[in-house]
């Protein structure tokens, strides 16, 4: 999915959708770093984009966290 089209998506989502989202992120990334203990080598591009998932999501919380309280 496009850098772009990924962070549409999730503008899209509500507050309680964002946080499932995380939490499957979280759940995701720990998955993965078992599968990279063992060796494969598939998850570290898997890894990588999780990440840059995760921070996203951070961002947009806390862009509308600041938002709500001015």
């Amino acid at each position: 999915m496009k850098r772009h089209d990924e962070l549409e998506r999730l503008r899209e989502l509500s507050d309680d959708d964002l946080r499932e989202e995380t939490a499957r992120l979280k759940e995701s990334m720990f998955r993965l770093n078992f599968k990279l203990a063992i060796g494969d080598m598939d998850a570290v591009k898997r890894i990588r984009n999780e990440k840059r998932t995760y921070a996203r999501i951070k961002t947009l919380t806390r862009e509308r966290a600041k938002s709500a309280a001015q």
